[in-house]
């Protein structure tokens, strides 16, 4: 894999787009080492209250992650950009082991290095349990609203 993942910053809007919806495709797979390869070696985070530094560490949050929340469907939306920083707001909804659904809402702020690659990301999230007749999202994003701004309700 390249060591450059473009668009590269300084961003406009359609890179900003381009690298939101790429950052849900890819979490959407679910798969721990894909999304860790849009990160920096060194990449630092903070995810709710859990501090990570690299991709190995980042491999290990999310394989737990998804082992713990099941059938994960994320959509993520251009929040602001500038320059090497994007922001974004994002819901996602999963079930645990026992059934319960949750929906789950929060806020990133992503900082990227030169060569397109995330060298920082800030999540903050709260999870709201929901009945499955409530969901909104199943499985990735339907081809004709991929790339769009704020295309679902905040509540």
């Amino acid at each position: 894999m390249s060591d450059t993942r473009p668009p590269l910053p300084p961003f406009d809007l359609d890179g900003a787009l381009a690298k939101v919806q790429a950052a849900e495709d890819a979490w959407n797979t679910r798969d721990p080492h894909r999304v860790a390869l849009a990160y920096t070696e060194d990449s630092v985070w903070r995810n709710r209250d859990v501090f990570l530094t690299g991709r190995a560490e980042i491999v290990g949050f999310l394989t737990a992650k998804w082992e713990r929340e099941l059938d994960y469907a994320l959509r993520k939306s251009l929040w602001s950009f500038g320059g090497n920083r994007i922001a974004v707001r994002f819901q996602y909804e999963w079930h645990d082991a026992g059934g319960r659904w949750f929906r789950s809402y929060g806020n990133e702020l992503w900082e990227f290095a030169g060569n397109g690659l995330m060298c920082r990301r800030e999540a903050s999230i709260n999870d709201m349990p929901i009945e499955e007749a409530e969901r909104r999202h199943f499985g990735p994003r339907p081809a004709d609203k991929r790339g769009k701004g704020h295309d679902f309700p905040l509540a």
